[in-house]
């Protein structure tokens, strides 16, 4: 199986030489082509600085993540920018649409800047939007769509380009119950049907029930992963309650 992501004994300290706070520590771990994985973890416990630095929004101190055979550790300016367009995709808890334009313009966005013929956009656009149901939105601007729908729409934008890796932080956080699920199921559609590779990050456990794979980070170190396989969603929910509960968080931050 083609391995997509690498961490390699990451680490990241904050702070100086009187008061070093170690955020991540010696995480290593890899993700496949195809796999959906959630990270999950206490506040503070590391996993947005980890996702951070897989983003390269954040720099390891030491250790190496590699993306697609690449460290991009130790990319900068041009090299760097190149990277972020051609082999990520985000989607954020707050969407961070533009709203000067609609939602159609806001996926076009991400295929302009790769100079992809108005004719190719158009036809990926048309395709993606049927899959994500968003197709009677495209004429609108953000603060027309409700919740759901924008966050459909910047899943279509991270999409679109064919990245090699999916980065979604907290992506169900700003949604109430019943977006939250049209979105995971959306998620699960790209995965399965599409061959999107998806790292997430939340602190919900319905959220990460939708995934193949949960790595569970206590104190900046992995504390334990559970796999899906054959068991249905609400298995995989009920084992992943136990992990919680073994990792002395209350259910009220998880569930």
């Amino acid at each position: 199986m083609e391995t997509i992501l690498n961490v390699l004994n990451v680490e990241k300290y904050y702070g100086n030489k009187s008061n070093i706070t170690k955020a991540i520590d010696k995480i290593s771990f890899d993700v496949t082509k195809r796999e959906f994985v959630a990270i999950m973890g206490a506040s503070g416990s590391g996993k947005t600085t980890l996702l951070n630095c897989i983003s390269t929004i954040d720099r390891v101190t030491s250790g190496a993540i590699l993306v697609d055979g690449e460290d991009i550790t130790k990319l900068k300016g041009n090299a760097l920018n190149r990277f972020r367009r051609e082999k990520l995709g985000f989607i954020f808890q707050d969407f961070n649409l533009l709203d000067t334009l609609t939602a159609y313009e806001n996926i076009a966005l991400s295929l302009s800047i790769l100079n992809v013929p108005y004719k190719e956009q158009k036809e990926r656009i048309m395709k993606m939007a049927k899959d994500l149901n968003i197709s009677k939105i495209l004429d609108k601007y953000p603060y027309q769509l409700s919740g759901g729908q924008k966050q459909r729409v910047a899943s279509a934008r991270a999409i679109i380009t064919n990245p090699k890796l999916i980065l979604a932080d907290e992506p169900t956080g700003a949604l109430d119950s019943k977006n939250a699920r049209v979105l995971l199921e959306s998620f699960e559609y790209l995965n399965q049907t599409k061959d999107a590779t998806i790292l997430m990050v939340t602190h919900d456990a319905f959220t990460a029930s939708y995934a193949s794979r949960v790595i569970f980070i206590k104190d900046g170190k992995i504390f334990n992963e559970l796999h899906r396989g054959d068991q249905s969603r609400k298995e995989f929910f009920d084992k992943i309650i136990d992990v919680v509960t073994l990792l002395g968080g209350s259910l009220n931050d998880v569930v």
